[in-house]
């Protein structure tokens, strides 16, 4: 089986979110159980680190960064990716392949994707991302809505499928969107050796003494709005007057400046930045799973995430976590009594992470359902075996 994906950014290119990350694991995991992956993407925030407009190897997966005009900057920060060496690229090479697998329809390089897909006969199965949730779609919708109707709309009626990632995903989503075409739900998945094989609790640690006989509270994502950082510092607020040896950990990568306001509300709430919180920026590989290891609580907020990759790694590390009702996964983590599921507001936020420090028993539990889940659902060769099974069928009623 050939396999097609056309999506925006890809690997290494970690600032745009759990996307990246996720579809290079599925890809990589496809691979191993032989199926041919392609994929065509833009170099966008890669610049210079590599090489444009041919075919390279990244870990077994087939991919080509496209070189990409910067236009259209109000519909996002990188613009639409208008790209004419895809379009070419599509037009050329579109009917060597079997499947078409579009991740995040709002760009030119996955808009175009679609378009050959229909226009070649091509089935295609499209991956919203979290784009089409009531919440996500109706904000910033002046500039959405035309673009929809007119670009968009078509392209999701007439795929093959929609592959979502959670159930809560696909139940807001499709009725909203009045869809009829089928709806595929498999979550992502991660690669539960790199996170289980690191076990030294106490490398960061060592390397930060400030943390060394703290209770850690890790947050761990971009700096942004939706991810709820405004609740968090509220909360953490409210905490520290119980739990005097609470300590902020918040590891990401900031996106316009927002870092900058988080620090203007923990002054204004009389905490210190050198003492309290701790910003480390964006931490990846080794770096990343010791602040998996080191801390106690692990804690996401969002007001709205269509799945949450960093939850499940940090499951899969043992750590117990806190997420709100708005992440795609909270049905799932409740069902499985794998994390506390809490209402998007400091209170509920601050109660929970409480109960979570002050109770050894509890930490211990959620740690073990949390694992457990880790390996029951979103080991990725699991995933990939029901992608596969997904793409078979799709194939056969084709």
């Amino acid at each position: 089986m050939k396999i097609l994906c056309v999506m925006p950014h890809y690997w290494p290119n970690f600032q745009y979110g759990g996307t990246v990350s996720s579809t290079h694991y599925l890809n990589r995991a496809l691979v191993k159980k032989g199926i041919e992956v392609t994929v065509y993407t833009t170099n966008v925030g890669l610049d210079d680190s590599v090489a444009v407009n041919q075919e390279l190897d990244i870990e077994g997966v087939k991919v080509t960064y496209f070189g990409f005009i910067k236009l259209f900057e109000f519909l996002g920060t990188v613009g639409w990716q208008f790209s004419r060496h895809i379009t070419r690229a599509l037009k050329s090479n579109l009917a060597a392949f079997e499947l078409i697998y579009i991740v995040d329809i709002w760009s030119y390089p996955a808009t175009i994707a679609a378009y050959y897909s229909r226009l070649y006969g091509k089935p295609y199965v499209v991956v919203p991302s979290g784009m089409f949730y009531p919440r996500t779609f109706y904000k910033k919708i002046w500039k959405k809505w035309p673009y929809y109707h007119f670009a968009i709309k078509r392209y999701l009626e007439e795929a093959s499928a929609i592959h979502y990632t959670s159930r809560d995903e696909a139940e807001k989503t499709h009725s909203f969107l009045n869809l009829n075409n089928r709806a595929i739900v498999i979550p992502n998945g991660i690669e539960l050796s790199e996170f289980s094989n690191f076990a030294n609790s106490h490398a960061l640690r060592a390397e930060m003494p400030l943390l060394k006989d703290k209770k850690i509270i890790l947050f761990l994502g971009r700096l942004t709005w939706t991810k709820g950082l405004d609740i968090l510092v509220q909360a953490y607020a409210m905490l520290r007057k119980d739990v005097k040896d609470a300590h902020l950990l918040i590891v990401g990568i900031d996106q316009k400046s927002y870092s900058q306001k988080i620090k203007r509300w923990v002054r204004e709430r009389g905490m210190n930045l050198d003492t309290d919180i701790t910003f480390t920026g964006m931490l990846t590989g080794n770096d990343k799973l010791k602040a998996y290891k080191a801390c106690d609580i692990f804690v996401l907020p969002s007001y709205s995430e269509n799945f949450g990759m960093t939850i499940v790694e940090a499951m899969a590390c043992g750590v117990p976590v806190i997420i709100s009702d708005k992440v795609g996964i909270h049905k799932e983590i409740e069902c499985n009594k794998a994390g506390i599921v809490i209402e998007p507001n400091a209170q509920s936020l601050y109660q929970a992470m409480k109960l979570l420090l002050e109770n050894a028993g509890l930490r211990k539990e959620v740690s073990i359902n949390g694992r457990k889940m880790a390996e029951e659902y979103y080991d990725i060769d699991k995933v990939a075996d029901k992608m596969i099974t997904a793409y078979q069928e799709i194939l056969k009623i084709k």
